[in-house]
């Protein structure tokens, strides 16, 4: 099997795809900007002392709510001032979803990664946009697609010219309200480009509570050490001060409390993998 062997940067000092473990993590959606800076503060410090590359996450729309009555974020302005906030206060890089073709270029003003959400990754206008604003695109696999079919996403992107394109795995439609990890899709993906496991959304369960997502992170972490172990690039996680009070996803996230032991076994794992896939090769 062909190996995705090119990574690229981020920004100055961050880069994807070249031995190093990067996180993607924050809130599922922006809430306020208490609660976005006190997660940035502590995973910054966590990063910090167990040298792994941050990048800020959180949603400022979550257009694809089970429920129309769902909470969606602070709206398109205010969302983008917290996560500016964010990006300026802490000095982090900032990842945040898109869902329309116009939203590309005002978010890659704030924004250092572009994520396409996997209910989208087949929309050729939005990848080709999110593409032409030169910011690194995340593109997460739909619950409905094929691995192998994930290069037809990348190509539309590197259509602009812009290389920096990193693929998401979440877990595909198993029967209804549950979603099944194979990490046979990992190495098959990372043929493309850099892959990024996202833990959290890995263990939802969509539209399982009745309006809204559920989840069941007890399995986080088996499935975390199982995707590190293939020689995934780094991590998607999400996480919160008080996960029963989140506003979005709360049911599947890693309380903040518990990510430092969470990202020293994630990162035990994908050292491991590296290690692995250095000997296949």
């Amino acid at each position: 099997m062909e190996k995705f062997n090119k990574g690229f940067n981020l920004n100055d000092s961050i880069t994807i795809g070249n031995g190093r473990m990067v996180l993607f993590s924050g809130p599922c959606a922006v809430e306020s900007y208490e609660v976005c800076a006190k997660v940035a503060e502590s995973l910054q410090k966590i990063c910090d002392r167990l040298d792994i590359q941050y990048i800020f996450k959180a949603s400022f729309d979550k257009a694809n709510r089970t429920s129309v009555d769902s909470y969606r974020g602070l709206g398109f302005e205010e969302g983008l001032r917290v996560l500016d906030n964010i990006k300026q206060e802490f000095g982090l890089p900032i990842v945040t979803d898109i869902h329309e073709s116009q939203q590309a270029k005002p978010v890659s003003d704030v924004a250092q990664a572009l994520q396409i959400p996997a209910y989208l990754c087949r929309q050729t206008d939005l990848l080709v946009a999110a593409g032409e604003t030169g910011k690194t695109v995340k593109i997460k696999r739909g619950q409905f697609m094929a691995p192998e079919d994930m290069q037809y996403a990348v190509n539309k992107v590197k259509s602009t010219g812009n290389e920096k394109v990193c693929l998401t795995e979440r877990g595909v439609s198993f029967g209804y309200h549950n979603l099944v990890v194979d990490m046979r899709a990992l190495p098959i993906m990372r043929q493309f480009a850099p892959v990024i496991f996202d833990v959290t959304h890995s263990v939802q369960q969509p539209g399982g509570m009745g309006g809204s997502s559920g989840g069941k992170k007890q399995f986080a972490p088996y499935l975390a050490r199982a995707a590190g172990a293939t020689g995934v690039d780094g991590f998607f996680i999400e996480t919160h001060p008080t996960p029963s009070e989140a506003k979005s996803d709360g049911p599947n996230m890693i309380p903040l409390h518990k990510m430092e032991d969470f990202l020293t076994m994630a990162k035990q794992a994908f050292e491991l993998g590296q290690q692995a896939k250095n000997e296949v090769e």
